[in-house]
């Protein structure tokens, strides 16, 4: 299950069917996932989930619903750009690490 909800996601991606739900679904968990190990908290115990966070996931789920690849002839980056910028002021401090 997800905090971000599906039809976010397929607003983004202007998906107008429910074929792909399942995957959509599993790309918003992921990247839910994503930024949940990246700041250092989850989706879960956010409430409520910022907006610039949710932004993030759709972002996120959306570039990995149209890459689904990790190989390929053209240069691609793991994260969209932007994705960081919306996530890093939510990053916790770790103790003798500033976070970046």
């Amino acid at each position: 299950m997800t905090i971000t909800p599906i039809a976010l996601l397929k607003a983004q991606l202007t998906i107008e069917h429910d074929l792909d739900d399942d995957l959509l679904t599993h790309k918003l968990a992921v990247a839910e996932e994503w930024i949940g190990n990246f700041t250092g908290l989850s989706f879960a115990v956010r409430d409520p989930v910022p907006a610039s966070l949710t932004e993030a996931a759709v972002q996120l789920a959306a570039y990995w619903y149209v890459q689904r690849e990790a190989a390929t002839d053209v240069r691609l980056t793991a994260v969209p750009f932007g994705v960081l910028d919306l996530v890093r002021p939510y990053r916790e401090s770790v103790v003798g690490h500033v976070a970046a």
